[in-house]
């Protein structure tokens, strides 16, 4: 055994025997922070209890149950990382629900932990979670109704049930999530998302997960590196190598059944999520093209959050202390009171098909369909559309003077565009990325994000910036990247980051994205690169809310890597997941009248 494996194999038997120790010792004793009162303060838990499917296969499950008469409506939360493990701290979550008088069911899906069957990531939720249902609203302890809420993994888990209209089934609530596998968890802008996705599939194949510290980042071939980690997986390779085919994908893409949806959905996400643009696109998606009667009951919700939610609970988005922003689990309770429990029909209910449901159809939600947190200014919003009515989309222009780099750092950011500017140029070596994230959990992206100026002093990092602000300016609504480009390599990446620059000159990371080269024209079929070239591509940085403050400057960076946050382009090329020859690639941004570089804003006036 080598010293890196037997140091690899030390720090997770440590993690290993931590979590163990969480699992037995706090986790039974954690409780979620809430400004919701409590319903009622007893709570009893029945524990793995069988849920047959219709193969043979018992899924299991905990129940937890408010301390009163019942029957209850039901929150069900179907997900992989354990129902009584310290990861996720389910049994807080079940007291939550049960203590404001609904029935929680937190279950294990196939194949992991308690429940029974092979685990086969995102494959068999839609089945198991109509089976699960079935079983719900036959128990006593039910009314029959039920909602389903959760983040990530069980966020798609209610994505693969949405449109199966089960009669039970009365709302949804997912968050920090995406309907489409392809284009929102596994690739962004054509690149993979190799710390997220990448790790995931190789810590997560199994009834238990797998040794985190043996996976190696750098490692290439890439497809190889879950095998040289010593557990090779199919799902890894299948994503590394991208021999996921077209009908592979469109089994668990949900996104194309939006028009079938028929329940309230509450949307929710956070602008550090790595699923923000899916949260969004999920809303959006549905709004548009469900019917009349389930469009206008469709709510986003936008909070200061990332994945794991860190500023819940450490108050901070990187150095920005929040103030007033609560919890999203106190939001998705306000939901489910509304739609859920003790839900009677209005006069304006009529254009609910009940007879669809053979049930009461719920309450119109009150208030606008979107609700944002604007960072900075530490204020919510409400809104009748995203982006939000009176939000004006601006051009911000890439300027320099042929050297914009790190080095000489006179590239300028600026309304005006260019006339008549010389192009920028770098060279981007794939054995030498921008590691901005490596060794740091993207998982919790709010809580590192640290100044980015080490970064910008790199001769391989363009950085743009803009005069100092007279006056705040508040950023709130979609934002991308219009770039002119060319490179000397096969294929290459580009990547765009935009930052608040603070007096003192902290560079913080406000959004930032990637585009492939060779997948310039969006979807899941590559394009050949010319070398040489010039290429117009789009790269989306998402969107946000977010004011940058007077004295402060608005600056951007292009670049061609960020590693490991997406695997390194090797300019060869080769996207095979299998390659391991790599290429230095001359890089150049155009940024004149006739080939304009630009970033397009939406600026809020309040």
């Amino acid at each position: 055994m080598t010293r890196s494996r037997l140091l690899a194999d030390t720090r997770w038997l440590a993690s290993r025997s931590l979590q163990t120790f969480l699992t037995a010792a706090v986790t039974p004793r954690r409780e979620l922070p809430s400004d919701t009162p409590r319903r009622v303060n007893g709570v009893r838990r029945l524990d793995d209890v069988r849920v047959p499917m219709r193969d043979g296969i018992d899924l299991l499950a905990d129940v937890y149950l408010p301390d009163a008469a019942g029957p209850f409506p039901a929150v069900l939360i179907r997900m992989p990382y354990g129902k009584r493990q310290a990861y996720c701290y389910m049994p807080a979550h079940g007291r939550y629900w049960a203590r404001l008088g609904y029935a929680c069911v937190i279950q294990d899906v196939r194949g992991r932990w308690a429940s029974g069957g092979t685990f086969r990531p995102f494959v068999n939720e839609a089945r198991d979670g109509w089976d699960t249902l079935d079983w719900l609203a036959a128990q006593p302890w039910c009314t029959g109704d039920a909602g389903m809420t959760g983040e990530s993994y069980y966020g798609y888990t209610q994505w693969a049930v949405a449109a199966l209209g089960h009669p039970a089934l009365r709302c949804l609530a997912p968050g920090d999530t995406a309907a489409d596998i392809s284009s929102s968890w596994v690739y962004n802008g054509g690149a993979f998302c190799h710390q997220t996705m990448g790790r995931w599939a190789y810590d997560i194949d199994g009834r238990r997960d797998h040794n985190e510290y043996r996976f190696d980042p750098w490692h290439l071939p890439l497809a190889g590196a879950a095998a040289a980690a010593g557990h090779p997986n199919d799902t890894y390779t299948a994503w590394a190598t991208r021999a996921h085919h077209a009908a592979s994908w469109d089994d668990i893409d949900v996104d194309r059944r939006h028009t079938e949806v028929t329940v309230p959905v509450l949307h929710w996400g956070g602008w550090y999520d790595m699923f923000l643009s899916g949260t969004i696109d999920g809303w959006r998606g549905v709004r548009q093209a469900a019917a009349p009667a389930v469009s206008s009951r469709q709510f986003l919700s936008l909070a200061a959050t990332d994945h794991e939610m860190t500023p819940e609970f450490s108050g901070r988005v990187g150095r920005h202390e929040l103030h007033g922003h609560g919890y999203a689990h106190d939001r998705v309770a306000a939901f489910m009171d509304e739609w859920l429990r003790d839900a009677e029909p209005s006069a304006d209910d009529a254009s609910v098909d009940r007879a669809a449901a053979g049930r009461r159809a719920p309450r119109v939600t009150t208030g606008a369909p979107v609700r944002y947190f604007t960072m900075v200014a530490d204020e919510w919003h409400t809104a009748s559309d995203w982006p939000p009515p009176g939000v004006v989309a601006r051009r911000l222009h890439l300027r320099g003077n042929g050297h914009a780099n790190g080095a000489g750092g006179d590239g300028r950011l600026s309304w005006e565009p260019a006339a008549d500017e010389p192009a920028d140029r770098f060279l981007y070596d794939p054995d030498r990325p921008l590691t901005y994230w490596l060794d740091a959990n993207l998982w919790e992206a709010a809580r590192h994000l640290k100044d980015r100026r080490p970064l910008e002093q790199r001769a391989d990092v363009l950085v743009y910036t803009s005069e100092v602000l007279d006056r705040d300016l508040e950023i709130t609504g979609p934002l991308s990247a219009t770039l002119h480009v060319s490179t000397s390599a096969d294929d290459t990446d580009f990547t765009v980051a935009l930052v608040d620059v603070f007096p003192d000159g902290h560079a913080h990371l406000i959004q930032e994205g990637v585009r492939r080269l060779r997948y310039r024209d969006g979807g899941r079929e590559p394009a050949a690169v010319e070398p040489g070239r010039t290429y117009q591509i789009g790269v989306d940085l998402w969107a946000t809310s977010y004011v940058v403050a007077r004295g402060h400057r608005l600056r951007a960076e292009v670049s061609s890597s960020n590693f490991d946050r997406y695997d390194r382009n090797l300019n060869t090329g080769d996207d095979s997941g299998w390659g391991t020859e790599r290429a230095v690639a001359a890089q150049t941004v155009y940024h004149d009248g006739r080939r304009p570089s630009y970033l397009t804003v939406s600026i809020a006036d309040r």
